[in-house]
């Protein structure tokens, strides 16, 4: 179970952040609308930041990486930064959302065993996007780490020989099934859950599938529960899931029983659809989400070994971080020196230079309630 333990001997640092850090590009109807950095590793710093959550994060990128980040990443010399284009077209599927192909265009090296730091940690989260995790690191990481989270992508993920389409392969043929019982939780979005047989690995670890507008479910072997989403205006749904996973693993680390740790989740979602890049949260604004949670790890906790009941008054929990949530999201937008409809944007997302944001890959928001990434 993970435990709330102070940092581990011979490290302050509680948790370990494996994937390489991206260059993403947003094209609308074959139109560059933004380009941003990206990778889950930047989304889920960003989250457990704003907690104030130390962690070493170990991303590989070339010498043409363009941004300045809180955690820098290990440069390889004679490589080039793992780039993705995300292709979006103007029409809006039957539930609302914009459709999206993925390419990885550019791929850096493989993270191996021997870049992983010669320490434990209380938790680590394998989060690869570019096919960037072997076997053998994530078995490093479960011998390293009390408690691994695993985003499927960073499993599952194969690209198109010609044009670098993602397409997902069976996790039974992906070379990490062996690992499973080994692992805590294991993170997929509803249409990856298609590939993972969800019946069969739920008894060998928790999983947590993120259905976009309709929020996640939480499976382990013995039951499973729904958690309500977040209302949010999509601008941009990349980076939805890795923000959902950072904020699931943050609450946990804080004490939250699972149901109220995906709430959170939900609500670093929803954060991210609705604006370009990882979430941005000034000081005031992470101390208000974390003296939220401060108070609901009081009411409900009892031990210091992970629970999947039901916290009390669950519907004030959601309200309190609801209400935070329209403060944050007004903060950004003044921030950004921009009305929300603005086809300009020039941001500083988390301490983190970003190139000029051309216009939102979407010219009018639609309602929906969270994101996939």
């Amino acid at each position: 179970m993970l435990r709330y333990s102070e940092a581990p001997q011979n490290s302050n640092l509680r948790g370990l952040i494996v994937g390489n850090y991206c260059h993403d590009v947003l094209l609308r109807d074959g139109a560059v609308v933004a380009e941003t950095i990206g990778g889950s590793t930047s989304f889920i710093s960003a989250v457990l930041d704003s907690f104030s959550i130390s962690h070493h994060l170990v991303a590989k990128v070339g010498p043409d990486f363009a941004y300045v980040t809180n955690h820098p990443p290990l440069v390889v010399p004679s490589s080039e930064t793992t780039v993705f284009h995300a292709y979006f077209d103007s029409n809006i599927d039957a539930s609302g959302d914009l459709d999206r192909v993925l390419k990885r265009v550019r791929a850096c090296d493989a993270i191996r065993v021997s870049d992983l730091p010669k320490t434990r940690f209380d938790f680590g989260m394998a989060v690869g996007v570019g096919g960037e995790i072997l076997p053998e690191t994530l078995e490093r990481m479960l011998e390293i780490c009390d408690k691994v989270f695993v985003d499927v992508q960073a499993l599952i993920r194969t690209f198109d020989a010609v044009d670098g389409t993602v397409k997902p392969i069976a996790l039974k043929e992906s070379g990490f099934f062996h690992l499973l019982p080994r692992i805590g939780f294991l993170k997929a979005s509803s249409d990856e859950a298609m590939f993972i047989d969800l019946e069969e690995v739920r008894k060998f670890c928790c999983v947590v599938v993120t259905h976009g507008k309709e929020g996640c479910r939480v499976y382990w072997k013995d039951g499973d529960m729904e958690i309500a989403p977040f209302t949010a205006s999509q601008v941009d749904p990349t980076g939805a899931g890795d923000s959902f996973l950072g904020g699931f693993v943050a609450g946990l680390v804080q004490g939250l029983v699972v149901s109220d740790a995906a709430i959170v989740g939900n609500f670093f979602g929803s954060l991210t659809v609705s604006q370009v890049g990882p979430p941005k949260l000034n000081t005031l604004l992470s101390q208000m989400v974390k003296d939220e949670i401060h108070k609901r790890r009081n009411i409900e906790r009892k031990d210091d070994t992970l629970s999947f009941e039901m916290a009390p008054d669950e519907e004030r929990f959601y309200a309190s971080l609801s209400a935070a949530k329209a403060i944050i999201m007004r903060h950004v937008q003044e921030s950004e020196g921009n009305p929300p409809n603005s086809p300009t944007k020039v941001m500083k997302q988390n301490g983190m230079n970003t190139k000029l944001l051309v216009k939102s890959v979407q010219e009018e928001a639609i309602e929906i309630n969270d994101g996939e990434s």
